[in-house]
């Protein structure tokens, strides 16, 4: 029999003196360990999965900057002659810019463009972005596209006054 005095007795916090121990059944040993091996690669794959679309909408975020940094500096081109000699350097630009926002992020960024001409004689410049990102998954290969359009700016002459 146990007595109230014992050193084991005034050891124990104030709140458990007079409590029993209650002890679990055999059948139950081990289930916390079964419970973190299936509980454990839910987990894991969730933090993986939401890494993975981070990653995806940063590179997209980076080539959707890059498409309307290349929109601005094609806007300039009044004719299908200043287009074509803006063009290289303006995609260079672009393909650099998208490197330099993305980073790692982004690699292997290709940069492309077309001029339209309306039929109300205003034109109309689209250049679309388009890289590899990142991946945590080996063997899974994801590329963000992404594309900007703006009006090109036409500068004209002021009609004489009357």
């Amino acid at each position: 029999m146990r007595q109230r005095g014992t050193r084991r007795h005034l050891l124990m916090p104030a709140s458990r003196r007079g409590q029993r121990r209650v002890h679990r059944p055999a059948r139950d040993a081990g289930t916390s360990a079964l419970e973190l091996a299936i509980v454990a690669p839910v987990l894991l794959s969730l933090i993986f999965f939401s890494l993975q679309a981070a990653f995806f909408f940063y590179g997209r975020a980076a080539a959707t900057h890059a498409a309307r940094e290349g929109v601005s500096l094609l806007r300039l081109a009044e004719d299908q002659q200043q287009y074509a000699a803006l063009r290289p350097d303006a995609m260079a630009r672009t393909t650099r810019f998208a490197s330099n926002v993305g980073g790692p992020g982004l690699t292997d960024a290709e940069a492309t463009s077309t001029y339209v001409e309306e039929g109300d004689g205003t034109a109309r410049v689209t250049v679309t972005v388009s890289g590899r990102v990142i991946t945590l998954v080996p063997g899974l290969n994801l590329t963000a596209t992404a594309d900007a359009s703006g009006t090109v700016e036409r500068f004209l002459e002021p009609e004489p006054a009357p």
